[in-house]
């Protein structure tokens, strides 16, 4: 009996942890944005309250409407795939054992043995073996739209709520450099969580996430003071 050995995978998190990360980083990003922005504009708390409190439920509902409507695609394709590969597996039985036999003989496997393997696998599930080695599709990379926009809107919504946490404990004078410095340590963080989620380096997604939130936040911050000066 062959002992089963078991691995932590972080592929299986990808779905839901790139909309999460998605999210998270947009509603830090466009509210710190929005609020920095309406800040420099020489706005009173309550209206810089007022815009990234609307920011927060359109950058929410419109997450999860954009990720559930791609994602929806994606899984509309392969659906589409999965329903033309069958018909070919009724249709064309033979031409679709020969192609799976080529595909494991351009892994390296030689010519009969790659040949028995796609008889063992078709036998035993033709439209799945197909669906990994043809498609590329597994349980794994399965497109689903709800956890998906679920998944954006929530953590675009946590996020969001950050920088509005720092307006309302912020002296009003304050605002923009309180907002922007929390964000931007929000953001790292973020930043690292997410890689260590995902199992990458901690390092790179903090400056890389950082850097792009500090740039939106200044673009944000010159045009509302623009603006500002000529209303």
């Amino acid at each position: 009996m062959h002992k089963i050995h078991v691995e932590r995978h972080y592929a299986a998190r990808i779905g839901w942890l790139r909309a999460a990360v998605l999210g998270a980083n947009d509603g830090i990003v466009s509210t710190a944005s929005l609020v920095v922005g309406v800040a420099a504009a020489s706005a009173a708390r309550s209206e810089v309250l007022t815009a990234g409190i609307a920011g927060l439920v359109a950058g929410a509902m419109s997450m999860a409407a954009g990720e559930y409507v791609s994602v929806s695609s994606q899984a509309d394709t392969e659906k589409s795939d999965l329903a033309r590969e069958q018909n070919e597996l009724k249709t064309q039985a033979k031409a679709e054992l020969q192609e799976l036999a080529g595909i494991y003989e351009q892994r390296g496997l030689e010519p009969g043995l790659a040949l028995k393997v796609a008889e063992q696998l078709t036998a035993h599930n033709a439209l799945e073996a197909h669906a990994r080695d043809e498609l590329g599709l597994s349980e794994i990379h399965t497109a689903r739209p709800i956890q998906a926009a679920l998944a954006s809107a929530i953590t675009f919504a946590v996020g969001a709520m950050l920088p509005l946490l720092m307006v309302l404990i912020s002296p009003e004078a304050a605002i923009i450099p309180v907002v922007a410095v929390s964000s931007l340590v929000f953001l790292a963080l973020m930043g690292a969580l997410s890689a260590r989620a995902g199992g990458s380096n901690m390092l790179i997604a903090a400056g890389r996430v950082t850097f792009w939130g500090a740039l939106a936040m200044a673009i944000t911050a010159l045009i509302g003071a623009l603006f500002g000066t000529i209303v």
